[in-house]
């Protein structure tokens, strides 16, 4: 039985492997031609609605096309694909998925094959399977900072261009050509949207779904009250670029007094981990029981989870909303 279930693993390995290859073969173009493949896969635009007048945004979940059809009809594959989105990632849902599979078997596999311990390979293999959606996670968190960092500043900009004349399509433009990456590109965005057809309204929804920042909500909810009610436009975003940069300033003095709790927990996380590796070192008959013996694999599953557990709690106590 377990040569059997070896077997299958190892082929369903195999095509995984194959399929990143042949994904990988096809993506190794130019850097132009990677460009615009890129821009033509973030979103293809297709009419829809009664008349064919509205427009509407289809995703590629992948260059493959089976697996496309098939990525379709699962329901949590969007929601991975909007994490893409938000982290600007450079390829599909297909891709991470299959990284993900071949990460856990080559992961599982390996630990097994060293060890012969089945619950540590599934540990490593589950582990080793959400690898790519935490480096997506991280890297969604570091653009949000970086476009919360930049948004008074494009506001500003924006007001600016207003009180002079300009539209504020021209303001957006304005932005978008004096800002980097992540909110220069996002207006820009947001300004292609508007120029196939799709309303400021719709055009600065499509921008809050795309960039998870409070503060975004905050400059699209007021644009859009101001386009249904009147007002002064310009005199509104230099209101609300103000008030960003005090709640930033307000969110760093938070994390400069939280700064201790979390080193704290670290230290906590680590230091078993640590002792443990010591201990092996210095003395592997006295850690050895806990490898071998089944009270001692039981221990140190339960010591694992109650990290896990413990680490999660410590946090929620240290990471306070502003």
């Amino acid at each position: 039985m377990e040569k059997f279930v070896m077997g299958v693993g190892i082929f369903v390995l195999a095509i995984v492997v194959i399929e990143l290859l042949r994904f990988s073969i096809r993506n190794m173009q130019t850097a132009r031609h990677a460009r615009i493949r890129k821009r033509l896969r973030r979103f293809t635009y297709v009419e829809g609605g009664r008349n064919g007048t509205e427009i509407y945004k289809t995703r590629t979940y992948s260059d493959i096309s089976w697996l496309n059809a098939l990525l379709k009809r699962v329901l949590f594959v969007a929601r991975i694909d909007r994490l893409i989105i938000q982290a600007n990632a450079k390829y599909p849902v297909g891709f991470y998925l299959l990284l993900s599979l071949f990460l856990a078997s080559a992961g599982y596999y390996a630990v097994f094959v060293i060890t012969r311990i089945e619950p540590y390979a599934v540990i490593v293999a589950v582990t080793a399977f959400f690898l790519p959606y935490v480096s997506l996670s991280r890297k969604k968190a570091r653009r949000i900072e970086k476009f919360r960092k930049q948004l008074p500043d494009a506001l500003g900009l924006v007001a600016r261009s207003l009180k002079a004349g300009h539209s504020f399509a021209g303001g957006l433009g304005m932005a978008a050509e004096e800002l980097d990456d992540p909110i220069g590109p996002e207006f820009s965005e947001v300004l292609s949207e508007v120029n196939y057809g799709v309303s400021v309204s719709e055009a600065l929804k499509s921008l809050a779904d795309r960039i998870d920042c409070e503060e975004l909500r905050f400059f699209v909810v007021g644009v859009i009250l101001q386009r249904e009610t009147g007002g002064n436009l310009a005199e509104l975003l230099e209101m609300l670029a103000n008030l960003i940069r005090d709640r930033y300033k307000f969110d760093g003095k938070v994390r400069t007094l939280t700064a201790e709790g979390r080193l704290s927990m670290w230290i906590l996380i680590a230091l078993p981990i640590l002792m443990g590796i010591f201990l092996f070192i210095r003395n592997p008959n006295f850690i050895n029981p806990l490898l071998t013996e089944p009270i001692g694999k039981l221990m140190i599953l339960f010591s694992v989870l109650g990290m896990i557990v413990g680490g999660f709690v410590m946090r929620r106590m240290v990471k306070l909303k502003v």
